[in-house]
């Protein structure tokens, strides 16, 4: 069947989606492609949105010529333009159409919109951060997005939806949060020297290297605890993520030189295992597996 009007422009808009998950993530890109079909173009619309958000503070507005101030007008403006589409259903943004849909379809509010917009924000302003800092930082910008994407897990295809318990909301969080933290140290060098950032506490002596992945390994643990819990279509696809990050964080307790990867061989035998139905990997096994 040909879709024309509204379909088309749908369908073309969950397209432009998908490239961006594609274009800037093997990790994330590998784990959305095991995700069912009723979930998949949700999960690509949630992160097409956080990406384009994310590149304006981080360097590709500023390399195109952007002042400060510009930047933050983009930002002000993807936000609101974000806002008014999720009220209306419709954008002549095609990401943001994308995300739009999602969020109509499967339940995401301004209570997790907002916040990683101020997250975003915050990147224009703070440089270096304290305990309190880091983790309203880390709420806005990733567990809010793994809140976004439980919405969806639960509630795609649904005509009604419905907010999830308090276990997987804590799951869903602490995934988040594992998955920025990761990063964070991925990018230490990137962060300082490029952005001048310090998300951490790591310049200051605030925390060590172990303690802030003693932390990663808690918060992966716990989420692997609650990914049992998750439906059917998604579990595959969220074990995957789990993994890789727990293998990411385990290499990152090693010596290393550069930004830490993780070899495609070990990503297709992650993803094999999810594939046979193993649950995810608890972080401290990763870890002495990697040693």
């Amino acid at each position: 069947m040909t879709l024309t009007g509204i379909a088309l422009y749908d369908r073309t808009a969950r397209e432009a989606a998908s490239v961006v998950i594609a274009g800037y993530s093997t990790s994330f890109g590998l784990a959305s492609r095991l995700l069912g079909p009723r979930v998949r173009p949700h999960v690509q619309s949630i992160y097409a949105l956080v990406r384009v958000a994310d590149e304006i503070v981080d360097g590709p507005a500023a390399a195109a010529g952007l002042t400060p101030d510009e930047t933050r007008s983009v930002l002000d403006e993807l936000e609101a333009e974000t806002a008014a589409a999720v009220a209306r259903g419709f954008s002549a943004n095609l990401v943001v159409h994308a995300f739009a849909r999602t969020a109509r379809e499967c339940g995401i509010g301004d209570d997790l919109i907002a916040p990683f917009f101020l997250s975003m924000r915050t990147d224009l302003d703070v440089a270096d951060h304290d305990d309190a800092s880091h983790d309203a930082y880390v709420y806005g910008s990733a567990e809010v997005v793994g809140l976004m994407c439980l919405q969806a897990f639960l509630n795609a295809g649904s005509s009604r939806p419905a907010p999830a318990d308090a276990r997987l909301v804590d799951g869903a969080r602490s995934l988040g949060r594992a998955f920025q933290d990761v990063n964070f140290l991925r990018d230490l060098h990137d962060d300082a020297d490029v952005l001048g950032r310090d998300y951490l506490g790591l310049r200051d002596g605030s925390h060590t290297r172990d303690e802030v992945l003693d932390q990663i390994d808690a918060d992966l643990d716990a989420a692997a605890a609650v990914i049992p819990s998750l439906p059917a279509d998604c579990r595959r696809a969220v074990t995957v993520a789990h993994d890789l990050f727990a293998e990411l964080a385990a290499r990152l307790r090693r010596p290393h030189e550069g930004r830490v990867r993780v070899p495609d061989p070990v990503k297709a035998a992650i993803a094999a295992r999810a594939m046979i139905g193993r649950p995810p990997r608890r972080a401290r096994s990763a870890e002495r597996r990697s040693a």
